[in-house]
């Protein structure tokens, strides 16, 4: 019934998108992308899918390949998403990490996130091919950790926040951390761009790769610029931090107590990571089949499943509990 209710939400705009749970696979101070080879990176992230996640990830080297499970409901993928991890701020300047809670649908999922790819949001079906799925090592980034003001957040487009009110809310979203107590939790939207230069698998910063539309939105089918001419599906996280257990502790002179884990008090700095690693050409068939949500030509699992694949941290760290400072020694600013 969950299902069919968010359904329902998307279904006007919609026409073929895929939608699967990602359990955490571990949570820890480790980042590839930004700084590969370093054992701890400075701030805490939540990484979800294969199991083949390390310090690393060698380009060269396909995570399905390497990986013997996957935190996904979708069995074939053994690609990585990250992100950074909440904490709450106490009124004594303590934090505590914000547990995070399955999406609708999802409910036994262990945290984690909701991973969409959609392939196109215009009226009818794409042809096969008209929306190319991402290939072995490819990789990106969105957002800006530095960032801490609108302007800059603008640069990148839907990098939101929902305040749920209840399980099924959708809207408003805003670029800024919600102003008040959110009933049934903070929802932390992450859409990446949808075009591809069509040559290059990543970029020094990773991101010059990729591009939004040159005019108008993927929503609307806008087209992709010249210099980046090959539509890709649009990757969308859902992350739901499960802050309403904290909705007596808000400060009394109505500022928001919640800080991301790179110390980011404003949620300007909203960004994520995304190594691709479907087995084969798996992703692709999805994308060609216009697939609504449910998939046939995928092999999928439980969720019981997924939840059983994890990683224990690289180097043994407390990020939990009550702390007298973010993992990382990282300041709030």
């Amino acid at each position: 019934m969950a299902k069919l209710l968010l359904f329902a939400l998307l279904a006007p705009y919609a026409q073929a998108l895929l939608r699967f749970s990602c359990s955490q696979l571990v949570v820890e101070r480790l980042d590839p992308l930004v700084n590969p080879g370093t054992p701890q990176s400075p701030h805490v992230h939540q990484i979800i899918g294969g199991n083949a996640f390390n310090i690393s990830m060698d380009p060269s080297i396909a995570p399905a390949d390497q990986a013997t499970c996957t935190t996904c409901s979708f069995a074939e993928d053994f690609s990585n998403y990250w992100t950074a991890v909440l904490y709450f701020r106490a009124k004594n300047s303590t934090f505590k990490r914000v547990p995070q809670k399955g999406n609708v649908g999802f409910e036994q999922s262990n945290g984690g996130m909701t991973v969409y790819y959609t392939p196109t949001l215009s009226n009818g079906a794409q042809p096969k091919g008209a929306v190319m799925a991402f290939k072995k090592g490819f990789r990106m980034i969105v957002g800006n950790p530095t960032y801490r003001t609108e302007a800059q957040a603008k640069q990148f487009r839907q990098l939101t926040y929902t305040c749920l009110q209840n399980m099924n809310t959708r809207s408003p979203e805003t670029l800024d951390f919600p102003k008040k107590p959110c009933p049934a939790g903070i929802m932390v939207n992450v859409r990446f761009p949808t075009c591809w230069d069509g040559v290059n698998l990543d970029s020094p910063n990773h991101m010059d790769h990729v591009s939004y539309p040159s005019s108008g939105t993927f929503e609307n089918n806008g087209p992709c610029p010249s210099t980046h001419p090959v539509k890709i599906p649009q990757l969308f996280f859902e992350t739901i931090f499960a802050t309403e257990q904290f909705k007596n502790d808000w400060p009394a002179d109505g500022s928001q107590p919640f800080v991301w884990s790179f110390g980011d008090a404003t949620g300007y700095g909203n960004h994520g990571d995304y190594v691709f690693g479907w087995k084969g050409d798996s992703l692709q068939k999805a994308m060609d089949a216009n697939c609504n949500i449910n998939c046939p030509p995928l092999k999928t699992q439980t969720i019981a499943t997924g939840n059983k694949c994890a990683q224990s941290q690289k180097v043994k760290e407390n990020i939990d509990g009550w702390l007298t400072e973010l993992p990382g020694g990282m300041p709030v600013m």
